[in-house]
């Protein structure tokens, strides 16, 4: 661990105060001779305390009792051990302190049920919950009680980000649990902004696309909604080989999860996930629109062509339009530069140039630009001469 950038900062400041210990996915990748970058802290006391005697910035979540810890350009979440009780399924946990062992034991797979402590005598000792170490090296996800599922069902989804990034297999009876948690819909128990946000994480993994197929081998993707799932591979991968630098990929990959969704039930849908408005309107178009872009870039030559057929959908749309079949089109837009010409004139030197306000100004811009992309106009004087031809055309 001291090999690691977030160290430092935060084991000079420890010194040797003991009770505080490294938990979770950190000890995890690190027994798996990974470099973990965020760092989870639990200690055996006051969050708080510990969290105001770092220093830095510090956030408080009451909720929990909690804290997040800014030091030097890294972030450490602090938690009290604790144990939990959940008043119903799909609720949040009511919490109070225990001990480190009753901590580890609350968590949600043995693989991450695993804490070093950091500074004092006990520096470099290892706690872990029962099979936690056999199950890292079989390389096993499995939950530590048969309820956890029915407890806390976004461990479905955590369970399938797990499985994707580290390749890990279900320990057979963890895999009767997610059957049964399936079968009794347990993930509907759970409020739309926390399954929308363990979505919003899935969709940010290193490899989406397996994220997404695990999802959807195991049942749980139909639980989110009957026809939300990756049923297309070859697609996918073809719309993010499209995507520009600047595309969302997180936004792609959740359209082309959603293409089975029917328009309408997909906008109530990322609604009730809590998806913020662009992204709800990003994955909307690229999941509902992408054939009828298909339809017309395939339809395109002219650059201008190519841009009305877009007409100014996000990156994440044409990428997905473009894996359809028009992928050169597609890629004319997306990285040759088409979506990036620009206009020298405006409205304003149009009604300079006697163009009456109204309707008349955006054809005029419409005309210029058309006629800009396909090389027709490439100075200004040329692009006002075509705007105001077309400007004054209207209602001829």
């Amino acid at each position: 661990m001291r090999s690691l950038p977030a160290a430092a900062p935060l084991l000079t400041r420890l010194r040797e105060r003991p009770g505080v210990y490294l938990v979770g996915g950190a000890v995890r990748d690190l027994l798996m001779g990974g470099q973990p970058a965020d760092l989870d802290l639990v200690v055996d006391g006051d969050a708080g305390a510990l969290a105001a005697s770092l220093g830095g910035n510090v956030r408080r979540h009451d909720r929990f009792g909690t804290c997040t810890v800014a030091l030097e350009g890294f972030n450490y979440d602090i938690a009290r051990a604790r144990r939990e009780r959940y008043p119903c399924p799909g609720a949040l946990p009511e919490v109070e302190p225990a001990s480190l062992h009753e901590d580890l034991l609350r968590r949600d797979f043995t693989v991450n049920a695993a804490a070093v402590e950091l500074a004092g005598p006990q520096a470099g000792q290892l706690s872990t919950a029962p099979s936690a170490l056999e199950d890292l090296d079989r390389r096993l996800l499995r939950v530590l009680h048969n309820r956890s599922f029915a407890d806390d069902p976004t461990r479905l989804l955590r369970l399938v980000r797990y499985a994707s990034r580290l390749g890990f297999e279900l320990e057979p009876c963890t895999r009767e649990l997610v059957n049964e948690a399936i079968r009794r819909h347990s993930l509907r128990t759970v409020s739309g902004p926390r399954v929308g946000a363990e979505l919003r994480l899935l969709a940010r993994e290193p490899d989406p696309l397996c994220a997404l197929r695990v999802l959807e081998e195991l049942g749980i993707g139909a639980e989110v909604d009957p026809g939300f799932g990756l049923h297309d591979v070859g697609l996918a991968r073809r719309a993010l080989a499209l995507a520009p630098r600047d595309a969302r990929r997180d936004r792609l990959v959740l359209a082309l999860a959603a293409r089975d969704v029917q328009e309408r039930r997909l906008a109530l849908l990322l609604e009730a996930l809590a998806f913020e408005a662009a992204d709800r309107d990003a994955i909307l178009a690229a999941g509902s629109r992408a054939d009828q872009v298909a339809t017309s870039l395939a339809r395109a030559s002219a650059p201008s062509e190519i841009a009305r057929a877009v007409a100014g959908g996000p990156p994440e749309l044409v990428a997905l339009a473009g894996a359809l079949g028009p992928a050169e089109q597609a890629r004319q837009w997306l990285t040759g530069g088409l979506r990036h010409v620009r206009l020298e004139i405006d409205g304003a030197a149009l009604l300079a140039a006697g163009v009456p306000e109204g309707p008349a100004v955006g054809r005029g811009l419409r005309a210029a630009l058309a006629a800009k992309l396909d090389g027709r106009a490439p100075v200004r004087d040329q692009e006002l001469a075509e705007a105001l031809r077309a400007a004054r055309s209207v209602g001829r």
